[in-house]
């Protein structure tokens, strides 16, 4: 799964690089998720391997916290950019005519840098939060990565502050995304439902499928495995860990392959790349 990230995103990014036909922002997003979901999945899977190939059980506090660090805050960008997207299929589809001069550049960039900003700032209290605990009890969480509740959990004092502010800001950015995600298709389709023929209303929806595949392949994951770690208590510990798991690893190796496979640009540049005989 990590190779096929790391190939498939690092390829993601090399052919919108060179395509300059691709330059564009729904291409732009596409980078900046490609990006997120390389950081996501290089933050645990190096420090994982080296746990079931070598029996690298350790890891320093500090750098456990740095690692909890990226993984929230590079997942609040993640869920972001997948706004961001939604937003330029709405403009691209209900307003055409005023795309290029409503996402111009300088746009796509303020929008990127704000998702980073979001991502810095609300996730910053964590870490800091999960320092000043005193831990007087066992030093083994039961994971393959620092994941925020299982380390604070060891904490031997009142972990509430901890505790309801992650929850507060996992509600506040998961809802707060999928409103806006929602909003943003609820026009969508009411602009496909009036085209006039079945040929145009499917070939409008096609140029969002690929999203659309996107987002039920981050946010499915994520809240099933939320559920089941808040609500699941006869939940086997393994499944738990497993879920949590699967919700870091999975995206990033489903999206640089459905954009390939559902992008007819994306596949003509690849397949230009490639020396072939005939015609």
């Amino acid at each position: 799964m990590y190779a096929i990230a790391i190939l498939g995103n690092f390829t993601i990014l090399f052919v919108v690089k060179t395509e300059p036909s691709l330059h564009v922002p729904m291409y732009y997003f596409l980078c900046m998720l490609a990006i997120t979901d390389l950081v996501l999945s290089t933050s645990i899977l190096p420090k994982m391997l080296s746990i079931f190939w070598f029996n690298s059980r350790e890891i320093n506090f500090t750098a456990c916290l740095t690692q909890m660090y990226f993984i929230l805050s590079f997942t609040a960008m993640q869920s972001g950019i997948l706004v961001a997207m939604a937003f330029d299929r709405y403009v691209a589809i209900c307003d055409p005519l005023r795309h290029s001069t409503i996402l111009t550049n300088p746009m796509v960039a303020k929008i990127g840098l704000a998702m980073v900003l979001r991502g810095i700032m609300l996730i910053l209290p964590h870490p800091f939060l999960a320092r000043r605990w005193p831990y007087c009890r066992t030093n083994i969480i039961p994971h393959t990565y620092c994941e925020h509740i299982a380390v604070v959990k060891l904490a031997c004092a009142d972990i509430s502050l901890s505790s309801y502010y992650s929850l507060s800001v996992a509600f506040l950015v998961i809802s707060l995304d999928v409103f806006f995600i929602t909003m943003s298709y609820t026009q969508i389709l009411r602009a496909i439902f009036s085209l006039p023929t079945k040929d145009a209303r499917l070939k409008t929806f096609g140029t969002c499928g690929s999203h659309l595949c996107v987002i039920l392949a981050s946010y499915i994951p994520a809240l099933f495995s939320f559920l089941t770690h808040r609500f699941g208590h006869n939940v086997p510990l393994h499944f738990h860990i497993l879920m949590a798991n699967m919700y870091l690893l999975l995206p990033p190796m489903l999206n640089p392959i459905i954009y390939g496979a559902r992008n007819q640009q994306i596949q003509d540049r690849l397949l230009q790349l490639f020396p072939h005989k005939g015609t």
